[in-house]
């Protein structure tokens, strides 16, 4: 390979991530292009190595991409570089970079790029590489018009199209003013040409791309945008899968009619609720219109085969885990639908921190600046609410005990026996996780018999009935005494995403 001089890399969560911000950085270096290339690591690569690797092109420069969850690892690469190969320039770009206070030690960096680099990274290149250098380290990035960047789609290679996500995105920025988010800094909502995106989308298409992960954070608000790109997907006869954030109360006519017509297991729609508590919700800026969020969420249960993901946070200002458990109970009467339950992080840039003194908010000084504690939740209430949303996932959100698991509350509320069920089995595994399925499945069988009194036969049933609905599962040792005489061996139907199916 011929060695480049300009390295555009970061680490990415996994392997099946795919940075898109390199690759706009990489579309937008005119003449430059063809001395620059991507690098992509993860973070579970020894940063050693990934030196290494980035000094065998004896690069001039290397662009860095930081987020929250490479923030600590970029900071290790950046000071091993620099201490290896002083003379290599050192630009770094991200959210964990662009606002104050930057919590984590990047002095060693040569250039700081805050805001959107597409277009700023480039012209920084050149003036590095003219006879003058800008004098300034931190740069504050113009906000580009949206109609001067050159979008990425064309630099996913054909290793991302077999086996990473493709992230696309039609706008930039968010109306909203949630005080925890990032994108409530955002001057405006701004769009793609929606014929160049659409011209993109099939470009992908006609390469293989059969899964797309939109990451515009308002993607219902363009309602004639919207329905123009499910139109294009309501158009293919193979199977895909489209990921979509959507705000849940605004669901006009157009959008209702096409996602109705979405197949099951292709339509993929992250909701965020964030909290169900009025109050709490005005406190940070939050606009929940309850009636109309009841009636969109209705609609998307009973009249479509849309799958969701209903979002909540702990640990908002003034939020109690009464209230919590409250809107947690309300959701899950309201939907069958996965409800991913964060815990609330603050984030540098946001105004977040003027609750800090009137609640009591303490948070962590290292990523993900989760919240350690505030005037209504101890410290062990937020640990036990992190195991909590772990255990959730492994048993709600993952489809794989859709049956067994509702039992826990079938004569009370969900929250409190799941709060209950949650103490119970991390005192039982010490752990939340590397926890295999069959230990999943036995601590289900041994609460529910054990604690809650029910009948094994019942219970190992409706265990069997869920964890054999997929093809080439053994059935779990405990059960077996069961499983004589029934027929488990069960099939589902192919599709493009395995957790949605076990959801079916």
């Amino acid at each position: 390979m011929k060695q480049k001089h300009i390295l555009l890399t970061t680490l990415n969560a996994r392997y099946a991530h795919s940075a898109i911000g390199l690759r706009y950085l990489y579309a937008n270096m005119q003449e430059l292009q063809m001395d620059t290339i991507i690098q992509e690591f993860t973070i579970n690569d020894q940063v050693q190595d990934i030196a290494e690797r980035l000094l065998a092109q004896k690069p001039q420069i290397i662009g860095l991409g930081v987020y929250i969850w490479n923030v600590q690892q970029c900071a290790e690469l950046v000071a091993t570089l620099k201490k290896v190969s002083p003379s290599t320039v050192i630009i770094l770009g991200g959210p964990e970079v662009s606002y104050s206070p930057m919590r984590i030690n990047f002095d060693a960096a040569d250039y700081i790029i805050q805001g959107e680099g597409d277009l700023a990274f480039y012209q920084l290149v050149k003036a590095i590489q003219s006879d003058l250098p800008p004098t300034e380290r931190l740069i504050k990035a113009p906000l580009p018009a949206i109609e001067a960047i050159v979008m990425p789609y064309d630099f996913y290679t054909d290793e991302d199209v077999a086996n990473r996500y493709i992230y696309v995105e039609a706008s930039r920025g968010c109306p909203f003013q949630c005080e925890f988010c990032l994108s409530s800094l955002d001057e405006k909502v701004r769009n793609f040409d929606v014929n160049q995106f659409l011209n993109a989308l099939d470009t992908l298409w006609q390469r293989g791309v059969r899964n797309y992960k939109f990451i515009d954070r308002t993607f219902n608000l363009n309602i004639k945008f919207a329905t123009r790109l499910l139109d294009f997907f309501l158009s293919k006869d193979e199977d895909y899968f489209v990921h979509f954030e959507v705000i849940p109360d605004h669901f006009p006519e157009a959008l209702r009619q096409r996602m109705s017509q979405f197949r099951p297991a292709s339509l993929q729609l992250e909701i965020g609720i964030q909290t169900l508590n009025l109050e709490v919700a005005k406190n940070i800026h939050r606009n929940l219109k309850m009636d109309k969020i009841e009636q969109n969420i209705a609609f998307l249960e009973h009249e479509t085969s849309a799958h969701m993901h209903l979002d909540l946070i702990v640990g908002l200002p003034g939020e109690t885990l009464q209230s919590f458990g409250l809107g947690l109970n309300k959701l899950v009467n309201m939907s069958k639908a996965e409800i991913q339950i964060g815990i609330l992080k603050k984030l540098a840039g946001t105004t977040l921190d003027r609750h800090d003194e009137m609640y009591g908010m303490v948070y962590s000084d290292v990523p993900p600046y989760d919240i350690l504690r505030n005037d209504v939740l101890s410290f062990e209430d937020i640990q036990n609410m992190k195991r909590f949303a772990r255990f959730w996932n492994l048993y709600y959100n993952s489809g794989n005990f859709k049956q067994s698991i509702v039992q826990l509350w079938s004569d009370g509320g969900v929250f409190e026996n799941f709060f209950a069920f949650s103490l119970w089995v991390y005192a039982k595994s010490n752990s939340t996780w590397k926890i295999s399925l069959e230990r999943l499945a036995l601590y289900l069988f041994e609460y529910r018999v054990q604690v809650q009194d029910a009948s094994k036969e019942d219970v190992a049933a409706v265990l069997l009935a869920d964890i054999m609905k997929l093809e080439g599962r053994k059935v779990p040792n405990f059960l077996k005494p069961f499983a004589q005489g029934l027929d488990v061996h069960r099939k589902i139907a192919k599709g493009q995403n395995k957790r949605q199916q076990r959801h079916l």
